[in-house]
């Protein structure tokens, strides 16, 4: 029993030697690069499949996901994407404003100012959710993909084009609004 399993054990070793040379003999040629969408791409096992990266890039498919891309002018702040995203990767922080601020480009009105609009994409897990609830679909995976930095916090994007003092001006506008309308209902 214990012979057996030895030689057993003995072959098994041979088995996996025999194909690790193997690889190493047929790395010394290269694979042809193919399209992924070529049929015949997993085909080819024989050779080095490494891309050398950034010299080489793998192709992108069409309906890849990968980088969030907000375009604010179109942003309503309705907040949908960040109720809908499961990671809690987009905080959104909006304020009211007394008229229409303006129009989309799809012709929805804007009545909220995007105080603060980030997007964690160190968090993000790239479903997609976020981009379908969109009404006004200003929030889109672009095919960037890569983002490498060695702090984690420039993976946090802001896309609010307003500075503390616009935040400031707008909240006291609102305050006031609010004020006034109060004011008049107890006449």
């Amino acid at each position: 029993m214990v012979l057996k399993t030895t030689i057993q054990g003995f072959l098994t070793a041979v088995k996996g030697l025999t194909l690790t040379v193997r690889h190493l003999f047929a790395a010394r040629k290269s694979r042809a690069i193919l399209d992924v969408r070529d049929e015949n791409y997993f085909k080819q096992q024989e050779g080095v499949a490494t891309v050398q990266y950034p010299k080489e890039r793998m192709p992108i498919p069409e309906v890849a996901r990968y980088q969030l891309e907000v375009e604010i002018d179109d942003c309503i702040v309705c907040d949908l994407c960040a109720k809908a995203c499961p990671v809690d990767c987009i905080d959104i922080q909006a304020i009211k404003s007394p008229e229409a601020i303006g129009k989309t480009s799809d012709g929805s009105v804007k009545r909220l100012y995007p105080a603060k609009f980030d997007i964690d994409m160190a968090k993000c897990m790239y479903c997609g959710l976020c981009t379908v609830v969109c009404p006004t679909e200003c929030i889109t995976m672009t095919n960037q993909y890569d983002r490498t930095t060695q702090k984690l916090t420039d993976l946090i994007y802001g896309f609010s084009d307003m500075s503390d003092q616009e935040v400031e001006q707008r909240k006291e506008e609102w305050t006031k609004f609010q004020a006034e309308k109060e004011a008049a209902k107890k006449r």
